[in-house]
């Protein structure tokens, strides 16, 4: 193979955009509007570099032709323009770029002045600054990666079924012992026997995995000794995040992700990808120049109106790509297409969705990338999840992404938190989150589904953290505490932080598993956070983004064995019982055949009060009302089956009870029951009530703070 310096630049080809072996050479391209020049650079394994003017350019793509170049080559770009940040302009061929195409990333960014485009000292006015970045920046990698994909079956699971599991790739196994230490915190702990036995023994469908992109850490974070442990700072959207390798960044860390994705299929479970979209690691005005920023800043970025030498910034992460510009929405589809096609991922989660639908100032149902993902083949046939807002005005928009889109429920989140922290908020709008969230998501033909529920997820509390602190205890980050959710509609039993009262700790433990029925009983599509299960607790820290330590992985050791088969007890239940995962919204209507003589049928739903009677229009508004009973009769399922036949299933009442004493309700009689059985009961710690556990219809005393899950029971 030819050695970099004697290597003559061939014409080549503007498409594809980034680098691409073909056997023989590898075409670069990249596109650039606004330069008057671009460098390719090659680097040898001692860090020699050099230096390839291409002289091609088609339709503002530069490219070129390198023969004898191929897998392994480690490159970047430096791109010439003028230097006019008041103009948007700013081009610096010091600072050497990554590729925004490029497969894999090798190397580590050390915090230096020469990583920013302007003489730090002096902000970004007057020259640009001359220092050599190269030397402590990432580099691309030319990868061709054959990986035996053969046998690979995605799972394919239908939304109604899903079960997902947020979690972290490093957080999930560096401190699991039954992963050996050489895999744990990589794509291929991840994928080991034992995490994966874990994955299925709990009954999740789809693990959602933080960030996977290559990122980088902010410059602030470096100089208080931190990083950024969540990924929410992209730097590369075509490559898996190298540190998670435990085979290397030479590209390997390609195959190991690809292998991971397959043994994880073969267990019948998706990968979902937490995408960053919406904003780059490149910071405010203020910060490094490693990519876009020297390529071609005003058209990759939402510079502000009045002061293009500022960013617009929507995300709270200091810029805001520009999705409305074709360059920028064709490196977010052809990101996400490279994912579905050549990584063979099954879903994405958009964070800050909100931002890439702005048109101009607001979140545009109609924008051009809603229009582009639904008419692409291949990304509208994934599962597609909004995080539904970002930090501008008028964000915030559960409820309002168009069909085709399932949503993070916020407003799940905050209602059930508000019930079982004693806040006086009544049942009305508990009973809509129950059941699928109808009033969000009906109007415009999406399906129950569409509520992607959650009580906890990576950013904010734990679940013990949630039931243990009233105040968050985010020091360790450095920010004074100022940083984090102030205001997160919890309570901690009594007793601030961690004690040896055993009833505080009882009450806590029951008020975790409260949350976690209400969850896995509620219609709709569940996420766990990873570790909940298990009773893990960052102490208080809320906003562990950059806690890449014991406080954020999980620990397998100190594991809540009853609370676990809680969960797996409740996941299981769901699996089987189809009137908990309904694929339509109820309609309340009487069913046929189910009327006795002088009484009215059951119906799909219906909601009791405590009394025994229907709730009526003063018991919906009554905000002092903390108990409710919710009937689910498994004969008014409106689906059917893959066959075309009616999907039948047992009956069910949910009793929910969120008060601090205990309460007498009246359990409803013929024709909804003629009596019932126990499934679960949070009262005890596995959720598994004592035998016999058969109740008769009639006055019964629902403990303090408890959700029983009862079978109804019918004489033949």
């Amino acid at each position: 193979m030819r050695t970099p310096e004697d290597v003559e630049v061939w014409p080549g080809s503007s498409a594809p955009l980034g680098a691409h072996w073909d056997g023989t050479g590898t075409n670069f391209a990249l596109w650039s509007a606004g330069a008057t020049a671009v460098d390719l650079c090659l680097f040898d394994a001692d860090g020699t570099e050099h230096r390839h003017r291409l002289r091609e350019t088609t339709h503002q793509v530069w490219h070129g032709r390198l023969p004898g170049i191929g897998p392994g080559q480690r490159y970047g770009y430096r791109v010439h323009g003028p230097y006019e940040p008041g103009a948007g302009a700013r081009w610096n061929p010091a600072k050497l770029l990554l590729d925004p195409y490029a497969r894999a990333v090798d190397g580590e960014l050390t915090l230096d002045p020469s990583l920013f485009g302007f003489p730090f000292e002096g902000g970004d006015a007057g020259a640009a600054d001359p220092r050599d970045s190269a030397p402590c920046v990432p580099r691309g990698v030319v990868v061709h990666d054959s990986f035996p994909w053969d046998g690979d079956r995605r799972p394919g699971t239908a939304w109604s079924d899903t079960v997902i599991y947020e979690v972290h790739v490093k957080g999930a196994t560096m401190r699991h012992p039954d992963v050996p230490p050489a895999l744990r915190g990589t794509y291929a702990g991840l994928a080991h026997p034992a995490f994966v036995e874990h994955l299925r023994s709990l009954g999740v469908t789809a693990v959602e995995l933080l960030p996977v992109h290559h990122f980088v850490s902010e410059p602030h974070l470096l100089r208080r000794g931190l990083t950024n442990y969540w990924g929410y700072n992209t730097l590369g959207y075509f490559a898996p995040h190298a540190a998670y390798s435990s085979a290397g960044s030479g590209g390997a860390q390609v195959t190991e992700f690809k292998a991971m994705v397959k043994a994880l299929h073969t267990a019948g479970i998706e990968v979902v990808l937490d995408v960053v979209y919406n904003h780059t690691a490149e910071g405010d005005h203020s910060g490094p120049t490693l990519s876009l920023k020297g390529i071609d800043n005003g058209g990759y970025y939402r510079l502000a109106g009045g002061n293009p030498a500022r960013y617009t910034d929507y995300t709270g992460c200091g810029n805001t790509l520009d999705v409305r510009r074709p360059a920028v929405l064709a490196l977010l589809m052809d990101s996400l297409r490279y994912w579905v096609t050549e990584m063979h991922v099954d879903g994405f989660r958009f964070d800050l969705a909100s931002a890439l639908a702005r048109s101009f100032h607001d979140v545009d149902r109609l924008s051009a990338f809603f229009d582009v993902v639904h008419q692409d083949p291949v990304v509208s046939r994934v599962k597609l999840i909004a995080e539904p807002w970002d930090v501008g005005e008028g964000g915030y928009q559960v409820g309002n992404f168009p069909p085709l889109w399932t949503e993070w429920n916020g407003k799940y989140r905050d209602t059930v938190r508000d019930v079982w922290s004693g806040a006086h908020v009544g049942v009305r709008d508990l009973a809509y989150r129950l059941t699928g969230s109808s009033d969000l998501y009906r109007s415009d033909g999406r399906r129950p589904f569409a509520s992607v529920n959650f009580v906890t997820a990576h950013d904010g509390f734990t679940l013990t953290d949630l039931v243990t602190y009233e105040r968050k205890r985010n020091e360790a980050n450095g920010e004074d505490n100022r940083d984090g959710e102030s205001h997160n509609r919890n309570w901690n039993c009594g007793v601030e932080g961690p004690t040896d009262d055993p009833e505080v700790r009882a009450l806590r433990a029951r008020q975790v598993r409260n949350l976690l029925a209400t969850l896995l009983l509620s219609t709709g599509v569940p996420m766990l956070t990873a570790g909940d299960e298990l009773g893990r607790s960052q102490g208080g820290n809320n906003n562990a983004y950059c806690q890449d330590t014991e406080v954020s992985w999980i620990d397998w050791d100190g594991a809540d064995e009853d609370l676990l088969a809680f969960v797996r007890r409740l996941v299981d239940l769901r699996r089987r019982s189809p009137v908990l995962r309904q694929e339509a919204f109820f309609e309340g209507h009487e069913i046929p055949g189910t009327a006795l003589p002088g009484t009215h049928g059951t119906r799909d739903l219906a909601w009791f009060a405590p009394d025994g009677g229907q709730l009526t229009t003063a018991d919906w508004f009554d905000t002092g009302l903390q108990t409710i009973g919710m009937y689910l009769d498994g004969r008014g399922i409106r689906h059917r089956d893959e066959h075309g036949r009616p999907v039948v299933d047992d009956s069910y009442l949910v009793q929910l009870h969120a008060g601090p004493e205990p309460v007498t309700v009246d359990l409803p009689g013929p024709p909804w029951s003629d009596g019932y059985e126990f499934v679960v009961s949070t009262e005890y710690p596995t959720g598994a009530p004592p035998r016999p556990a058969v109740v008769a219809p009639g006055r019964v005393e629902v403990p303090p703070r408890t959700v029983w899950l009862l079978r109804v029971l019918r004489r033949p």
